[in-house]
Formats: structure tokens, C-alpha cells, sequence
């Protein structure tokens, strides 16, 4: 009987291995044994969903992650060179490049005249790459670019160094480096702009990698319509800097009307001259205000605009040069340098970086825009916006439709060398994440103080 018994079991069994052979791979769920797996493993391909909405999607090739800088005062680790020949005289080649850059270093260390000059040879600041690193995502540039920018934007990216000259002062915390480039940019880039002892033709000014921050304020400044700094580009010089990538900014020579000695064409305004400038509307519907009203030049509505740019990047060395606003950290400068002991007379600080041009002293020049993207929502500079009563339409209306992350991924993703050097998407994310949490929060600012948004066409 026992065998009889066995007989439905071993049928079940039977059953169920016939079953298990036979079935075909594509039925069920998938294994690590599915054959559309291994091919999607074999060719690395995988599903991207996007995760934001009218943002630009930019793909690049896979590259070596950089760290992101986010802190302005980030200050770079200093390196130990070798002892190499110093040779006052030695040409500037391709072959004897890296000696050539010691020798640059230590001749702009001389301090025996205001600046210094040193002749290159054209051809040998160029890698032998006629590609320029200012690139365009379609076939036109963003709207917010005028030619003149993009022409200056190349120049700066890519002339060939002809020449370059430290100058030192006593009105400069720190020297400053000067290029003079050669270069088919369109002519009108040079229109409107003079010879001076320190540049003979079109030159960029060389500032310091950790002042990165002044490539991002130059494109937040034309997405948000506000038109007042001058064009900037990241680069990096293999004779400085140890080939870091730093920001190139444009040269203005109308911003020294006595030539460089004298320094910036700037207004020298208290903490409460200023506020009672604010109060006083001064040149606001192109009236003149009284000669003993207490008005600086600069146009009512000037203010407005760099109290907005200010705040979002957190520049407070115009309006707030003592940092009084805010909780500074040690090492900062403002603390470095003794400034924040003013804040105890508040009213008598002095603005520092209010530059015009001098034959238009209505109008701003923002300059020395050094952001910091690591102040803390509860740490902003409230004080930068104290007094204002209105603010830029065109500027606000970017902020408000949330076009500000669309628009600064396809102006930023110009600079190519920029872009990288931030760590590529990832990186400018982090960057757009800061200042559209303090666009949030100055939307809620003007809102709650009922601050006017108007047209501002001066």
C-alpha cells in the first residue's frame, strides 16, 4: 500500500519540475539572470527622471570631481616648490615653461615701482587650441548677454598674453595683476574706454582663485537685468597661481579718472549720510536736488539695485564694510582688520566700493564682488537692505516666476572653465540652492515691510 500512496506525491513532483525547466526567461520578474539585465549592465545605461521643472538639462562628459569651494575666504594650501635655476633671463617657451613661471613669481615680487611690466611671448600662453572655453548651448547666447559682452567674455577667456604688470598701492589692500591681451575681438568692445600708463590696449584684471565668486556675480547681475558689474570669466594662467583657475575681470580705465594712483572714482558717504540720502530721493524724476540737501551723485534708484544684488550674494563690503549686520566669524576680514569695533558708532562708518565712472557719476559700477555662499539663512546681512523702500521690477520678477535656476544654468554653462572648476552640475547646483533660499527669503522681506516693486529706467 505504501508504494500506492507515493504515487500522488511523486506526480506533484513531477509537475512542478517539468514546470520549472520549461518556463521562459522573460516570464515573472527579473533576476540577475535576465538577459535585459545583463545587456543593461554590459552598456551601463540607466533611466534618468528629471526632478525639476523648466530647468535646462546640460549633459557633460564624465570627469574627475573637483571639491566645490563654497566659502569666499577659503584660502588655498600653500605648496612647497623645489629649488629650481632663477634666471633673470630666460625665454618664454614651451619647453622651458615651468621654469619660466618661477622666474615670473619672483619678478613680481620687486616692490621698486608702482607696477611692474613684463613682456611675454604671445604664443607661448596659448595651448595650441583654437576652441574657446566660452561655449553656447544652442546657437544663440542668452538674451541677457549683449555682444559686447560676449566679445569680452572671449577676450578675457582666450587672447594671447602680451604682457603682464603687477600694481601696488597704498589704497589696495593687495596687489593686483593686469594682463594686456592680443585679441580680434569686435572693436566696439574698446569704444567708450581710454589709454592709461597701465594698459595701452584691452587688458583683464587677474584676481586671486578663492575670488571665484566674482564669475557667479557677474552672471546673477545680467540674468537679473541689473547691468552694473563688469564682464568676468574664470581662467587659469599656468605662470600663476599654480595654474589654478581664478576670475579675469574686465579693465575699466574710465573708473580712474586721475589715472591709477589715485584709485577708484568713488563717493565717500557715512552710514547716515547715506540713510538720509535714501530719504531725500536724490535725483529721482531727473529733478536736481538742492546744492546743500546732502546728496551724493549717484541716481535714488542706484541704491536699490545694489542693496538687492548685495543681499543675495552677501556682499557686505559697500553697505557694511564692519559686518554690523551680521554674526562674522573670526576669520573674517572685517574682524581681521579691526573694522567690527566700528560698529559701536554705527552711524559714522564710512561705505566703502561706491564706484562710478567718470563721466557718468549717476550710475554704479559694482566692483570687488566677492560673495560668500555659507552664511546661514538665520545670518544674513538685514542691515544691506535697511532704507529701501523699493526695489527693481525686472530683478523681482525673475525672482518671483522662479526662473532664476533656468536662467544661471544656461549663463553660467557658458564659462566652461568656471563650470568645471565648481565641480560641473553638482557643484553650480549647490551654488543656485543658496542663493534661491535668500531669494525666498527677500520675497518674504518685501512682502511683510510692503516694499514697493517698480520700473526703474535710469
Amino acid at each position: 500500500m505504501a508504494p500506492l500512496r507515493s504515487r500522488p506525491i511523486c506526480a506533484v513532483y513531477l509537475c512542478f519540475v517539468v514546470s520549472w525547466v520549461g518556463r521562459r526567461p522573460d516570464e515573472g520578474g527579473h533576476g540577475l539572470n535576465d538577459p535585459k539585465d545583463n545587456g543593461a549592465l554590459r552598456t551601463g545605461a540607466s533611466t534618468v527622471v528629471p526632478t525639476r521643472s523648466n530647468v535646462v538639462y546640460i549633459t557633460l562628459k564624465s570627469r574627475r570631481r573637483k571639491p566645490v569651494h563654497i566659502r569666499g575666504t577659503v584660502r588655498p594650501k600653500v605648496r612647497k616648490k623645489s629649488e629650481r635655476n632663477k634666471s633673470e633671463n630666460v625665454t618664454f617657451t614651451h619647453n622651458k615653461r615651468a621654469l619660466t613661471e618661477v622666474n615670473i613669481g619672483e619678478h613680481f615680487k620687486t616692490h621698486d615701482f608702482d607696477y611692474k611690466s613684463l613682456d611675454i611671448n604671445a604664443e607661448s600662453t596659448k595651448d595650441g587650441s583654437d576652441i574657446s572655453s566660452i561655449r553656447l548651448y544652442g546657437q544663440k547666447a542668452p538674451p541677457w548677454f549683449s555682444q559686447l559682452d560676449m566679445d569680452t567674455m572671449r577676450f578675457l577667456a582666450d587672447a594671447k598674453v602680451l604682457r603682464v604688470r603687477k600694481i601696488s598701492h597704498s589704497h589696495l589692500s593687495s596687489s593686483l595683476f593686469v594682463f594686456e591681451g592680443d585679441s580680434d575681438v569686435h572693436r566696439a568692445a574698446q569704444k567708450g574706454s581710454r589709454r592709461s600708463a597701465v594698459c595701452a590696449g584691452q587688458c583683464g584684471l587677474i584676481r586671486s582663485p578663492v575670488e571665484n565668486s566674482e564669475v557667479f556675480a557677474f552672471h546673477l547681475d545680467r540674468v537679473l537685468g541689473l547691468n552694473r558689474t563688469l564682464p568676468a570669466v574664470s581662467r587659469a594662467f599656468s605662470f600663476m597661481h599654480d595654474g589654478q583657475s581664478c576670475p579675469v575681470v574686465s579693465w575699466d580705465a574710465s573708473l580712474f579718472p586721475e589715472a591709477f594712483a589715485a584709485g577708484w572714482a568713488t563717493v565717500r558717504l557715512s552710514w547716515r549720510e547715506y540713510q538720509s540720502s535714501l530719504k531725500l530721493r536724490c535725483w529721482q524724476k531727473n529733478s536736481s536736488p538742492k546744492p546743500d540737501a546732502g546728496c551724493s551723485t549717484i541716481h535714488h534708484y542706484e541704491w536699490s539695485k545694489v542693496a538687492l544684488f548685495d543681499f543675495l550674494l552677501q556682499i557686505h563690503n559697500r553697505l557694511d564694510r564692519s559686518c554690523c549686520g551680521f554674526r562674522p566669524r573670526r576669520e573674517d576680514a572685517c574682524v581681521e582688520l579691526g573694522y567690527h569695533a566700528e560698529c559701536v558708532e554705527q552711524e559714522n562708518i564710512q561705505l566703502t566700493n561706491i564706484v562710478h565712472r567718470d563721466q557718468d557719476q549717476r550710475h554704479l559700477v559694482f566692483v570687488n564682488n566677492k560673495g560668500f555662499f555659507d552664511r546661514n539663512e538665520d545670518n544674513l546681512d538685514f542691515r544691506l537692505l535697511e532704507g529701501i523702500k523699493e526695489f527693481p521690477e525686472s530683478a523681482v520678477s525673475v525672482l518671483r516666476n522662479q526662473k532664476l535656476r533656468e536662467k544661471l544654468l544656461q549663463s553660467l554653462f557658458l564659462d566652461q572653465t568656471y563650470w568645471e572648476s565648481q565641480g560641473g552640475r553638482q557643484g553650480i547646483d549647490k551654488l543656485i540652492d543658496v542663493i534661491e533660499k535668500r531669494a525666498k527669503v527677500l520675497l518674504t522681506y518685501i512682502n511683510a515691510h510692503g516694499t514697493k516693486v517698480i520700473a526703474m529706467k535710469t
